[in-house]
């Protein structure tokens, strides 16, 4: 006789309590890409604080651009087609096609989120700090590609991949947010708040994957990851993202002390290495986070 495969009650409530999850930590990143506008461009001491990181890239800058500008040649646009068309290749191959939609929604609503509220939401007051451009420009279009770009791969590779992927692309998400600083093209809280956009992008379309229909038959996610290599990977992004986020916290809080005094070189280092210590944090919780939740979006009841 056959059975239809029907969630017991306690993995019903599992389910439910990932997806409340999940859509906490997206409404959270939103809170959290606002209170960046709110601190660092709504205000004139925030934008103090923003301007003294990129008047101190400019130190170091000519050897670093070398490299920052390679890794920038990387987004385009036809990179993310290619990404985009792989990533929903490999959702179809897998039949996975909760996933081929995960990846449209990470991609499109990430990259359209971050265009929306740069030009048509958040406005830039003229506070009279003049260094960089004098329209907004948070969130950070290339930091929101890139990421979205590593994320989107890391949602549809199997299991047992996703702990690997999850550093790289923590690793080139935060080389893309760092070299836009390189080349003052963005200023820090540009970065950071890209990042979250595309965090929120991810988290709620985790609460869509584990909100999906369970269907009979083995685990569609293949084989977990080791507990070692699964937990290695989350207590080596989370304590990078920790120590770097204490380093950006005492930098950039001796930089909002400093303003707007901070004229030196000494005092516009501080501001650009806290710019950095930030993107490198924002980029190793990210990916963290998503990792956590795209694998308890996936435990999901799965029998005969």
């Amino acid at each position: 006789m056959t059975t239809t495969a029907t969630p017991t009650t306690p993995a019903r409530t599992r389910r439910s309590a990932v997806v409340a999850a999940c859509l906490a930590v997206s409404v959270a990143s939103l809170a959290g890409v606002l209170g960046l506008w709110a601190v660092f461009v709504d205000t004139e001491q925030g934008q103090l604080v923003d301007a003294a990181a990129v008047e101190g890239a400019v130190y170091g800058q000519t050897e670093l651009w070398r490299m920052a500008e390679r890794v920038l040649d990387v987004v385009s646009v036809s990179a993310i087609a290619v990404v985009l068309v792989v990533a929903v290749g490999i959702a179809v191959v897998r039949r996975r096609w909760e996933l081929a939609v995960q990846v449209a929604l990470v991609m499109g609503g990430a990259n359209l989120t971050t265009q929306v509220l740069k030009y048509l939401v958040l406005p830039r007051p003229d506070h009279g700090v003049n260094t960089g451009s004098a329209e907004n420009t948070l969130p950070s279009g290339h930091t929101t590609a890139a990421t979205s770009i590593a994320v989107v791969l890391l949602l549809v590779v199997p299991a047992r991949m996703r702990p690997l992927v999850a550093a790289v692309g923590a690793a080139y998400a935060a080389a893309t947010g760092v070299s836009t600083l390189v080349g003052q093209w963005h200023r820090p809280s540009d970065v950071l708040a890209a990042v979250l956009v595309v965090l929120a992008w991810t988290a709620a379309t985790c609460a869509l994957t584990a909100s999906w229909p369970p269907r009979p038959g083995p685990d569609v996610d293949g084989p977990p990851p080791t507990p070692r290599l699964q937990g290695g990977t989350l207590g080596a992004l989370w304590t990078v993202a920790l120590l770097a986020g204490a380093g950006a916290v005492a930098a950039l809080a001796r930089t909002w002390q400093a303003v707007p005094g901070a004229g030196t070189r000494s005092e516009l280092l501080w501001a650009y290495g806290g710019g950095v210590l930030g993107t490198v944090a924002a980029c190793a919780a990210t990916f963290a986070t998503a990792l956590a939740l795209r694998h308890a979006a996936g435990r999901r009841l799965r029998s005969a």
